[in-house]
Parts: structure tokens; C-alpha cells; sequence
């Protein structure tokens, strides 16, 4: 109620700066602390009685009766600073506040003289718009604290998270600050405890890509010494269990010495549940165009070689690995690169095919001797070998209430971009393209990757992999494809690409990263907020929310590398 939480200052309009529907400002009684994003209310009177106007303050300003700073310098006798100023000066502290929401939907300016408070949990939730949020909805986000101790829980909509109403979560900011990778784990993990609450654990389905040496292999392991008390108490606060992810499983690269010890190309082995991956030529000859997704191709010659390759190594009839005419005799990565018809055997040269000239076929066979042969990782194999998986038959078995994690941290950027589309691609045709009859297909899939500025680079030219992005982008909330991504700048991430994410969490940045055409989408005072933002803090902006907030959030409760 109103009267148990005090008033902290009036609401002030003048000639000069009035009052509006969207903004307004307010003097604070002395002795109160505001800070900027802390969310305050204030009454709003009209005929049919009075109303909440809710807003987030943005900018603090200290102001007094002195005309100019000349004038003070001169009171303080001509600038002596050990002394009592001869005249002393009339201030008060304005604080500049955007308006959220009014729970009344009446948004006439507020009045002069009115009282401001700061608001409690359910004034922020209403001030947010998570009061119209159904209780199924409601996945827990963060939390806000305020100036003055109060903390409530934010929600986000589920419908704007997963469909079909907005879809897709983008995480930025500078590295270092332990923020984005574990804000997206802690964030799937709540999706996942509030699905299992309301029936729809088995339709949700995760998929992660490990990039960072070990981080994400013991996702299914808790913390050797356990989480701290507050890190318990925020968990809880959330009303989320802290817990490590369950029903995971692992699946790892391929190592050039896989053959001789059995273990994969990975920073470290998972406890359980995990399998080895390896590309051959029958599971990339359709896919070559992802493999070389990052190699230059103005001319679309390299484009047209492949798309000579993978009609010679399919069955015309099923459309699956079936090597017919003069591509019979390639069977593997060196038969392709090394012998007929890519190579003439008089000569052995490279020859012309098709209307693919000599120097185009000279030109692919370099780059791709150079991906699977000579800098190679070892995920390239003549023939996968007994128990070694095919990452895109493992992806396609996904199912309602797993989580696979798929590492490619120490594979080289071609080898990634080729696992990464290929994830996208299997994933697409599942949901988009071929459907399936299969009843234990998730209704919803999340992807989460980070560095996504390395497969949808903001540039104009396209390629296969931003392509296959910029599809699950901008139809993936329809179809139930869901992707999280997360990156250092978000400037280096395809406009149209964070543009459809309906969520969008900003970690501390800097000046010249926050004025990218990216960051238009908040004020000038949140922008100048976020450089200072400190470890742990994030700003988050949701499709309900009118303006942007500051948020916390728990650790997340798995065994993490180096723990």
C-alpha cells in the first residue's frame, strides 16, 4: 500500500521542461538515493478518480539557483575552496524518468506536485506488463534491485520467447565479465524448470555448441563445492531450483588420433553420454557449399562446381549417396580430390567440368586439399568407423526434454562453420522442409551458439551459412526453430538477424560499440548506463517492455572448467 512506503519526492513541471505522456521529472527529498533504472510510481488524478503512472528512471541532474558557474566560483569568494561560500545556494537533486505503463491505461501527463514512490514487486510487475502475462507464460529472467532494497523477479513471455508471437534471444556485450555464455545457461535452464511445470518439458528440445575450451561438457554435473548461500537464496528468489541440466547428451569431434586412442578432439571428456562425430564424403558431399561458406566466390564459379559434385554423388532417384557415371569411382576425400573427373589421368591436372573451367576446378581442389587434408582437425575421415556418429542423423534424433551439446571448440573456423550450418540445416528440413511423422519430435527447438558473428557477419554479400540463419531468424518462431545467440559486438552480427530477436540482453559496452545503427533502439542515457554496467548486471529488453531494465541473475548451478 501507498502509505506504508514513503514518499521520496513531487513530481516538478515547468515552463521549460513540462511534463508529457511519455516522460517526466521529479524532485528527490534530501537524504533519498535514486539510481538510474531504479523504477518509481507516481499518482495520477483524474475526473473518475486516480490512477499509477509507473516509470523507470533514466538520468539524475543536480540543479541550483545559480545562474551560471561563474556565479558560484564568485560566492565561494572568488574561488577559494577553504572557505564558506558568501552566498549559499538553493538545490535539489531531478530525477528524469520514462514512462512505462499506467495501470489504468490513462496516459495524460502527471501533474505537478504529485508524489512519487518507489514501487514494490507488484508495482513492477504491472509497470513491465507481466501482470497480462498468464501464469504458464511466465519464465523468470532476473532480477530487479532497487535503491532502496527491493527486489522483484522479471518475467519474460514465453510467447515472445519460443512463438509464435516474436522468438529469438541475442546476448552482448564485452568478454571477460563471466556474463553472456552464463546468462543464456541460466536463461535455458529456467525455460526448461517452467516448462516442466506446466506440462511441456517433452516438447521443448536444446541443442548447445561448446566454443570455449570445457565449458559446456559437465552442463549435466553439479559444482564441486556447491553454489554459494546468495547464489541459493537468488535461485529460490526466482523460484527456480538450482540444478545442473539432466537427459544431456554429448557429442564430440573426431580427433586425428581418435583411431589410436578412442577419445575425441575436445578440452575435456564428459562423465557420461557422449559419442564422437567424424565428417566422410558421403555425410559432406551435399554440404560443401557450408564447407566453404567463408571462401570468396564473386562469380558464383565454385558454387556451380558444387552443385555439379553433389548431383554426380547422389541417386538421381532418392536423392541420397549414390556415385554414378564418372563420378563412380569417388568414394572418399581423396578419390574426389585426386582422381577422376576432377583430375585428368593423363595428366593429372585439373580438368574442366561441365561449364566449370579447368581453373575453377585447379582453384577448389587447393582450398578444399587445404580444409580436409593438410589443416585439418581430424574430423575429416576416409570412412567413419564403427561407433563414430553422423552429427546430422544424431541431431535429427532429437527429442522433447533433451539437451545435446555438440563441441566444436578446438576445430578450425571452416570446420565450425560447416558443423554450425550443418546443425541449422538438419534442423530446418526436420521442422520446415521434409516435416516428420516422428511422435517424439519437439513442438520447440532452441539452438544456442556463441560468437554468431562469425556465421552471420553484418555484411551485405550472403552466403550459405547466413543464409541458413537469416531463415531460422526470420521464420524460425512459425516453424518452432529457436536460436540464442550471443556475441562480444553485436555492430558485427547481421542487422536483420538481432533485429528479429524479440529479446535482447546488453552487457557493459563500450561508447563506440553503443553507437552502432544495433543499439538504436535505446536512449542516449541508457547507452551512457551501460558503460558502467559491473559484473553480473545486464540490461535486458523484452517485446512487452516499453523501455529498457538492469537485471541480475544467479550463477548458473552446473560444474564449470577450472571449478
Amino acid at each position: 500500500m501507498n502509505e506504508e512506503r514513503p514518499i521520496i519526492g513531487l513530481v516538478s513541471a515547468t515552463s521549460n521542461e513540462p511534463t508529457t505522456s511519455d516522460s517526466f521529472a521529479f524532485w528527490l527529498s534530501p537524504g533519498v538515493i535514486v539510481n538510474p533504472f531504479d523504477i518509481v510510481e507516481a499518482q495520477q488524478v483524474a475526473h473518475d478518480g486516480t490512477s499509477r503512472t509507473f516509470g523507470i528512471v533514466t538520468t539524475l541532474e543536480h540543479t541550483t539557483d545559480a545562474p551560471t558557474h561563474l556565479s558560484n566560483f564568485i560566492s565561494s569568494d572568488f574561488g577559494q575552496v577553504d572557505t564558506e561560500p558568501n552566498t549559499v545556494r538553493q538545490g535539489t537533486t531531478i530525477a528524469k524518468v520514462a514512462v512505462l505503463s499506467n495501470d489504468k491505461d490513462i496516459y495524460m501527463p502527471v501533474q505537478c506536485d504529485q508524489p512519487v514512490r518507489f514501487a514494490n514487486q507488484q508495482g513492477i510487475h504491472v509497470a513491465l506488463g507481466v501482470d497480462k502475462i498468464p501464469e504458464r507464460y511466465r519464465v523468470p529472467a532476473g532480477l530487479i534491485r532497487m535503491s532502496n532494497g527491493t527486489q522483484a523477479v522479471v518475467y519474460l513471455d514465453l510467447r515472445y520467447v519460443l512463438g509464435p508471437e516474436g522468438a529469438h534471444v541475442n546476448i552482448t556485450g564485452i568478454s571477460g565479465l563471466a556474463t553472456k555464455t552464463s546468462y543464456a545457461m541460466f536463461l535455458l535452464q529456467s525455460i526448461l524448470q517452467t516448462a516442466e511445470r506446466t506440462g511441456m518439458r517433452n516438447k521443448i528440445g536444446v541443442i548447445i555448441l561448446n566454443v570455449k575450451h570445457g565449458d559446456l561438457l559437465s552442463i549435466d554435473q553439479p559444482p564441486k563445492n556447491g553454489l554459494e548461500p546468495e547464489q541459493h537464496e537468488m535461485w529460490e528468489h526466482l523460484g527456480l531450483t538450482p540444478k545442473p541440466f539432466d537427459n544431456v547428451r554429448y557429442l564430440l569431434p573426431h580427433s586425428k588420433d581418435t583411431p589410436r586412442t578412442g577419445y575425441p578432439n575436445s578440452f575435456r571428456l564428459p562423465e557420461r553420454n557422449w559419442s564422437i562425430y567424424a565428417y566422410s564424403l558421403q555425410d559432406t558431399y551435399n554440404k560443401l557449399d557450408l564447407l566453404l561458406s567463408q571462401i570468396p566466390d564473386p562469380w558464383d564459379t565454385l558454387n556451380s562446381l558444387i552443385g555439379e559434385i553433389s548431383a554426380g554423388l547422389s541417386d538421381p532417384k532418392t536423392g541420397l549417396w549414390g556415385p554414378r557415371g564418372k563420378w563412380a569411382q569417388v568414394n572418399d576425400w581423396s578419390s574426389l580430390l585426386h582422381g577422376q573427373p576432377l583430375v585428368d589421368p593423363n595428366t593429372g591436372q585439373s580438368q574442366k567440368i561441365g561449364e566449370v573451367p579447368a581453373i575453377t576446378v585447379g582453384r577448389f581442389r587447393r582450398i578444399l586439399r587445404r580444409i580436409v587434408e593438410t589443416r585439418q582437425s581430424g574430423i575429416f575421415v576416409s570412412q567413419r568407423a564403427k561407433g563414430i556418429k553422423c552429427l546430422s542423423e544424431e541431431i535429427a534424433k532429437i527429442r522433447g526434454g533433451e539437451v545435446i551439446v555438440v563441441d566444436i571448440a578446438k576445430l578450425t573456423d571452416d570446420e565450425q562453420t560447416l558443423v554450425f550450418g550443418d546443425i541449422l540445416r538438419t534442423i530446418y528440413a526436420l521442422y520446415a522442409e521434409e516435416g516428420s511423422d516422428r511422435e517424439d519430435l519437439p513442438e520447440k527447438v532452441i539452438i544456442f551458439v556463441d560468437e554468431l558473428n562469425k556465421y552471420a557477419p553484418n555484411r551485405e554479400k550472403g552466403s550459405p551459412i547466413i543464409d541458413q540463419v537469416l531463415d531460422i531468424a526470420e521464420r524460425g518462431r512459425s516453424l518452432g526453430v529457436v536460436l540464442f545467440g550471443a556475441e562480444q559486438f553485436m555492430s558485427a552480427v547481421h542487422e536483420r538477424v538481432a533485429g528479429n530477436c524479440s529479446t535482447t540482453v546488453v552487457g557493459r559496452s563500450g561508447s563506440a560499440e553503443l553507437s552502432a545503427v544495433h543499439y538504436r533502439f535505446l536512449d542516449q542515457s541508457v547507452k551512457a548506463n551501460i558503460t558502467r554496467l559491473q559484473k553480473g548486471e545486464l540490461v535486458l529488453t523484452h517485446a512487452i517492455y516499453r523501455q529498457p531494465i538492469k537485471i541480475v541473475f544467479p550463477k548458473p548451478a552446473y560444474l564449470q572448467e577450472g571449478a
